[in-house]
């Protein structure tokens, strides 16, 4: 039997980045975009390939990561749509905690403009005289809110997330976990000569109440990965991840505030570019043999 056209199919939700489709009592469609958003608004135009890139690398990470948690996938090919496959993955229904898993293990972006302020980033003390870019001592959860489209991430402390997860014993295992998968992905993207700067996981419960990774795992939009051979402390890092757009977003004078302005066909081409680089870096596979895998 194939598989049913994508219009056939009730939309759930439609996030920043992806669709979610239902398909029945267990399952769901997850379709990645080829939209990009900064600061939380989506521009109008797209880069291509990006939802496939981001499928394609979620799937190495999954596959790599089984051992540390289970997570969400059911199948890419199986019961996918011939126009969304490659970018799209049919995953297991789970309730969704209201926290994002953020774990730094070098202080850039939003922490360091708060260990600037601080010396702290949600609420955990960090040693006096860090650089930009600096590795930290150990890495670290920093949780943040979950927002509405349109709206800001918040970080919060620990305890922030307790109170948002409503269980302490849950909240530690979803800082360990992500701990965890943090040191892993770190460890072998170093091996592929890449840093692992930051990162966010989203985690949910299954039917039987186990934990449970879900969305995307370690891709360009939820990670900042730099190249290592040019890595140096003291200021920010040429990166794969969409920091380019920001940088330009940024550049514009743009408020951050909707509407967000469209991103220029050299902007497109050189993120797009970053995108497969970062995918082909990591796995050491082409991306070509990825859409091969998942062809209709």
């Amino acid at each position: 039997m194939s598989p049913p056209s994508l219009a056939d199919l009730p939309l759930l939700h439609r996030g920043k980045v992806r669709e979610m489709y239902d398909l029945g009592a267990d399952t769901v469609l997850l379709v990645a975009s080829d939209r990009i958003s900064t600061y939380d608004v989506i521009h109008p135009n797209p880069i291509p390939d990006k939802g496939k890139v981001l499928t394609a690398l979620s799937a190495f990470w999954f596959e790599r990561t089984a051992p540390i948690v289970p997570n969400h996938v059911v199948s890419y090919t199986d019961g996918v749509p011939a126009e969304v496959r490659g970018r799209a993955a049919v995953v297991r229904k789970l309730t969704m905690l209201p926290v994002e898993a953020v774990v730094r293990g070098y202080i850039t972006g939003s922490g360091w403009t708060d260990y600037q302020a601080t010396g702290r980033v949600s609420g955990i003390e960090l040693p006096p005289g860090l650089q930009e870019s600096q590795q930290l001592p150990h890495p670290i959860f920093t949780p943040s809110t979950k927002a509405a489209l349109g709206d800001h991430d918040e970080a919060i402390d620990f305890d922030g997330a307790v109170a948002a997860i409503g269980d302490r014993a849950l909240a530690e295992r979803v800082r360990d976990t992500a701990i965890a998968l943090y040191v892993a992905a770190a460890e072998h993207a170093a091996s592929r000569g890449v840093l692992l700067a930051d990162t966010k996981f989203e985690f949910g419960l299954d039917a039987d109440g186990t934990l449970v990774v879900g969305d995307e795992v370690l891709t360009p939009d939820s990670s900042r990965y730099w190249p290592a051979d040019g890595y140096e402390v003291g200021h920010g890092q040429p990166s794969y991840d969409k920091q380019y757009v920001r940088d330009w977003a940024r550049s514009t004078g743009w408020d951050k505030t909707p509407p967000a302005p469209e991103v220029p066909e050299d902007i497109v081409a050189g993120t797009r570019a970053r995108y497969v680089e970062a995918y082909e870096t990591i796995t050491g596979e082409s991306f070509d043999s990825w859409l091969e895998r998942t062809a209709a």
